[in-house]
């Protein structure tokens, strides 16, 4: 099973469509899968008086969310042209639906593979029940929600047309950033036990631990944020991964899904040629006369691996000597 990657670019363009292509490209170079953004206007997302919250204000001068909303508002014009320029490098586009008229222009005129459910859209019943209908693979980001609330927002979602197969949750912590002490991986086998469902890990910590440990726990899909500069103007920008950082994510994510192999305990065919060198077979402690009975003060286990296994000792123990060995000889029966 390959782990799908995701570069979340979301608003990090900063509203400049030949930005946003630069980092589709570095994106692609690094090694993700799919870039995603976030389709929304602004005045169908926020109200008036909605306002900034705390990681929002650091880089914009006023406390009005709506304004800072218009800043990274995407036209459809835009999108269509993010959307083709995917194409071309080949590399998905995704993009988070945060308003009904947003996910009807990516189902309908973009006609995209995937539709990506927000932490903070997790409850909006509206949505859910159209994204349903639209029936595309859906992922659901589950930051701030408790259990309960996202077996409600899976619900709606179900019983509205998604096929549970085309549904994976992901699992989130909407703190930007998010203290390592509060990544809670364990999550991640908590809902896939729980639910029932493929799980996915949108990580919004500094490091890359979280993402590459998230595999070994289960995720299927891993979403970063991704930057070219961390200094840039934005409210995502300091906790996002620049393109050094998310191309060595990656290779750790490769080489972890690698390292999974499979369910069972197995011998490999890398350590097979190993085992004669490294095992040991019962040989003579001394010298041991033809007819002589087999016990331990004439018989021990030493390398090579190519004789009798120590595993039958207590089988060889009371049989006597076939013919004469000498110090070290492997026994034969």
């Amino acid at each position: 099973m390959k782990i799908f990657v995701i570069a979340e670019i979301g608003v990090n363009h900063n509203g400049n469509i030949q930005l946003a292509k630069k980092m589709i490209k570095i994106a692609k170079f690094c090694g993700a899968d799919a870039v995603k953004f976030q389709s929304f206007i602004a005045s169908n997302l926020v109200s008036n008086r909605a306002r900034l919250a705390n990681y929002q204000k650091k880089n914009f001068h006023k406390d009005s969310m709506i304004e800072l909303l218009k800043k990274y508002e995407l036209s459809k014009k835009e999108q269509i042209s993010l959307f083709k320029y995917c194409k071309k490098i080949k590399i998905e586009f995704l993009s988070s639906a945060f308003d009904n008229e947003s996910l009807d222009f990516l189902t309908s005129k973009l006609n995209v593979k995937k539709i990506k459910i927000p932490s903070g859209e997790l409850n909006n019943v509206p949505l859910l029940i159209d994204i349903a209908k639209a029936n595309k693979t859906t992922f659901l980001s589950t930051g701030m929600a408790n259990l309960k609330e996202i077996e409600t927002a899976i619900k709606i979602l179900t019983k509205n047309g998604l096929k549970k197969n085309k549904l994976t949750i992901l699992h989130c912590n909407s703190a930007y950033p998010t203290p390592i002490e509060d990544a809670n991986l364990r999550s991640i086998v908590f809902l896939k036990k729980k639910l029932g469902l493929k799980i996915g890990y949108s990580d919004h910590t500094l490091g890359l631990e979280s993402s590459v440990a998230a595999i070994s726990l289960g995720a299927e899909v891993i979403e970063k944020h991704f930057t070219l500069n961390k200094k840039m103007k934005g409210p995502d920008h300091s906790t996002s991964l620049t393109p050094k950082e998310f191309k060595q994510m990656i290779l750790y994510i490769r080489n972890t899904e690698k390292g999974l192999g499979v369910y069972n305990k197995i011998i490999t065919e890398s350590e097979k040629k190993n085992i004669n060198f490294v095992r040991k077979s019962i040989v003579a402690k001394i010298n041991i006369l033809k007819g002589e009975k087999f016990d331990a003060s004439n018989l021990t286990t030493k390398r090579p691996g190519n004789g009798i296994s120590p595993f039958k000792w207590k089988k060889v123990l009371g049989l006597k000597a076939l013919k004469n060995f000498k110090k070290d000889e492997l026994i034969v029966v």
